[in-house]
């Protein structure tokens, strides 16, 4: 068994890398990427807010580096100043605690039954056996008293062959009436996961 080195995904274009490095800029980063973001709008006939995209993309980016994952992505489509989903990738080692990882060890840790139980399948992914789970949780409601939001996700928990780590991916969403489609998007993301050892 080998230690994985380097961990890579293959995302759509309109799914934005987020700033993650300590060492990151990311007001300026947030800044430049809804320059960017506003002028492939433009292209497509489209005219958004860049100053609601500039706190959109650094709130994204603040939010995810809070829990410091391997990678973190936001799906800005054109014509949308605020993220329609999220994406992380992270890696989780076994421990004292959890020697040796397993599917049935990922999907217990990793589901919740907030809005009945998750659906649980296993997937053979190329870099090895996978266990996907689609479940919808809470998210805490805002200061201010609003309702809580529903949140929509798929997880992946990956054991890829030859390595004793899992990889994570976490797709997320609350926007209603876009689960097909997120569904299908985020189970073409996990199907490009490559490890390096």
């Amino acid at each position: 068994m080998s230690d994985i080195r380097t961990c890579g995904i293959v995302v759509p274009t309109d799914w934005v890398p987020l700033p993650l490095e300590p060492s990151d800029d990311v007001k300026a980063w947030a800044k430049n990427t809804a320059v960017e973001l506003c002028e492939r709008g433009r292209a497509a006939g489209l005219e958004l807010d860049r100053r609601t995209l500039r706190r959109d993309l650094r709130a994204r980016a603040e939010d995810s580096r809070s829990r410091d994952p391997f990678y973190a992505f936001a799906l800005y489509p054109d014509g949308f100043d605020s993220a329609l989903a999220l994406l992380e990738v992270d890696l989780i080692w076994p421990d004292e605690t959890v020697p040796h990882l397993t599917l049935d060890w990922l999907a217990e840790t990793f589901s919740a039954d907030d809005f009945g139980g998750p659906t649980v399948t296993r997937r053979q992914l190329p870099v090895g056996p996978a266990v996907r789970i689609r479940q919808n949780l809470a998210m805490s409601s805002p200061p201010g008293g609003n309702p809580g939001v529903l949140l929509e996700t798929v997880t992946y928990g990956v054991l890829p062959t030859g390595s004793r780590a899992a990889v994570m991916l976490l797709g997320s969403w609350s926007v209603p009436g876009l689960t097909e489609e997120m569904e299908e998007a985020l189970d073409g993301i996990a199907s490009t996961l490559t490890v390096g050892f």
